[in-house]
This record gives C-alpha cells, structure tokens and sequence, in this order.
C-alpha cells in the first residue's frame, strides 16, 4: 500500500438536512483531497460499518444544532497513505477508527482515535463501535457478575451478537431475542442458552415461566412494548441498561410512549432495580483497551466475529460507497445477521 498514489480528490455522503428518511437526505460530495496536519492521518477506508445510530444522527437526535450539510458514518477499517507530524502511524498501517465522516473512499482521522490491527480485515469492524457498547456497557453500567441472568434483545444483530457472547465470558446464562429461525440457530451457535424468536413466542410468558426469580442485567436495544416487557421482569437489583429504542428510531420524534413509564418509580423502588442509560462517547478512554482485548479473545478462538454484506440481500452485496443507504435499509429490515459491512473498496 506504501507508495500508492493519492487521488486528487475525494467521494463522502453527506446528509443535506435533518430527517430520519435516510434515502431522501443523502448525497454525494466530491472535494479536493485534504492534507494531513499534526497528529492527523489521511486514510483509505475499506469496510464501513452501519448502526442504528446512522438514522439517529441524520434526524439530528444527537445535535440538534447542527449545521448542515454534515458529514455521515462512525466507523471504519482502514489503511493510512499519508501521516502529518507526530501522527504516530505510517502510511501501510492498516487502523481502524471511531470518528464522525466515516462515510467517504478517503478521510483525515485523528491519530489518536485510531487503533493498529494487524490486518485490514472486515471481521475486526464489530469490535470498535458495536463491540465496545456491549462490553462497555455489560462491565461499567450493567456491572455484570458471574451466575446472573442476563437478557439481550435484537440478540443476532452488530451489539446483540458481542452482547451474548460478552456475557457467556463472564460466566452468565444468556436469553436472546430475535426475529427468525435462522437467528435462533444463529444464537445457539455463539452460546445463547436460551433464543427467544418473538414472532413465535410471547416473551413476556417465556420469562415469567422459566425465569420466575426475574432478569438480573438487560441489554435493551429495542423500546416500546420490549421495554416495557423488559421493565416488568426486573429481579430485585436487576439492571436494564437503554442501549437504544432502533424501534421508534425512523419515526418523527424518535420515540413512542411507554405504559410503563408512568409506573417506573414504583416498579424500581419496590424491588431496588435500576434503569440506566448508555451512551458510548461518555466512555472515550475505554476504547483502544477494550478493543484489543476483543480482537485477542478473537485471535484465541473465545470471540466469534460476524459481518452481513448482504449476500443473502436482495439489494446486496453491499459494495461501494453507493450501497450505503441499501445497508442502512437492510438494517431496518430485521433481515441481517451480524453486523452490516460495506465495503467501499474492494481494491487495494
């Protein structure tokens, strides 16, 4: 990669306006290739990584002060091609990063949120975003413990798959949600002990009937009536950690009335059970840590990695910055499997 030639411009998507519409807001941005200044990196992007939050950040639920155009996408695997001063890594270095703009063929990143792999692969993309908000989140908010019972919704999914596996490490009993029977053999394959498909059974009956004693950590991604189940089935001390409400995400306001809101301070209080709120940006010093120590239990066979890039997709595959917004799609679809990859250069 050493010596390649740097184009001299580049291709981003940017978001025009704040909608939750995805397609209707997005386009292309061609521009001169910028330089790299102190402490910068110029990168080659080649797999991209979709979240739920993509929908979240072009509605403008995150800074509603932004202004626009901005730039779009939170992640990549990439390989430097040109460093400023004091950037830390040399062109060839294959790096993945956590930073808005992720979207684009080349982009500067900072060095500093960068961090070396050695390889550009699509199997490590999982671990930097979607893995760190399970395994932050489990460890630092949900203070995981040994022999408890922990429930993980949208279970198959980018952070449900490194959720059970998380919490299977850390010697608890997993139920998992999905939407499939393919996800139930999915979530049988990475230790789920026990797949819940919703389309096929009532959870909330599955877990007053097996798990009388109630729900010691929950890692809630979904909102709405999942929620609410989830709420109800708290044990004394139990946990649920708001991960996210993907759910209500691509309506106006980004959310729905829960019924049991109105009753939360009762429903905690009675049993000593908490709610507690996630957000990944609030833990920036645990990133680089907590990703190494994922791709070494990868390496050592502990930690299975799972990307969709949309074989099995009528849109798919999902190669090019053009395939984007059909990945962003496919997501909502609750057809995917893992976490959505694209790769924006499939030529290296």
């Amino acid at each position: 990669m050493a010596g390649r030639q740097i184009p001299s411009t580049i291709r981003k998507l940017i978001a025009l306006r704040a909608s939750p519409n995805f397609r209707d807001v997005i386009t292309f941005k061609t521009m001169p290739t910028p330089k790299p200044k102190d402490g910068e990196l110029l990168v080659k992007n080649r797999f991209v990584g979709i979240n739920a939050s993509d929908i979240n950040f072009t509605a403008g639920r995150y800074d509603p002060t932004a202004k626009y155009p901005i730039d779009i996408g939170f992640e990549a695997v990439a390989e430097v091609v040109d460093a400023g001063p004091n950037a830390m890594y040399k062109p060839g270095q294959p790096v993945m990063y956590l930073q808005y703009g992720a979207f684009s063929d080349y982009k500067i990143v900072k060095a500093s949120v960068c961090v070396p792999l050695p390889e550009v692969k699509a199997e490590y993309l999982p671990f930097i975003l979607s893995g760190n908000t399970a395994a932050i989140s489990l460890d630092k908010v949900g203070e995981l413990k040994s022999g408890e019972t922990v429930l993980v919704t949208a279970a198959a999914g980018g952070t449900g798959q490194i959720a059970v596996q998380w919490a299977k490490l850390k010697g608890c009993h997993v139920i998992g949600t999905c939407s499939s029977e393919d996800k139930i053999q999915f979530l049988k394959s990475i230790g789920c002990d026990r797949p819940v498909n919703y389309k096929t059974e009532n959870l909330r009956e599955v877990l007053k009937k097996e798990y009388p004693k109630g729900l010691d950590v929950v890692y809630e991604t979904i909102g709405g009536d999942m929620f609410d189940t989830c709420v109800e089935n708290l044990a004394t001390h139990g946990r649920l950690i708001i991960i996210g409400y993907i759910e209500n995400y691509e309506t106006d306001k980004g959310y729905k009335p829960s019924h049991t809101v109105s009753t939360l301070p009762a429903r905690l209080l009675r049993i000593s059970a908490s709610v507690r709120g996630f957000f990944l940006m609030n833990f920036a010093k645990d990133t680089a840590p907590y990703v190494m120590q994922q791709i070494q239990y990868h390496k050592e066979g502990k930690l299975k990695s799972f990307v969709d890039m949309g074989e099995k997709a009528s849109a798919g595959p999902f190669v090019g910055l053009e395939k984007i917004v059909d990945a962003v799609e496919h997501l909502y679809s609750k057809k995917s499997i893992g976490k959505i990859v694209v790769d924006v250069s499939s030529k290296l």
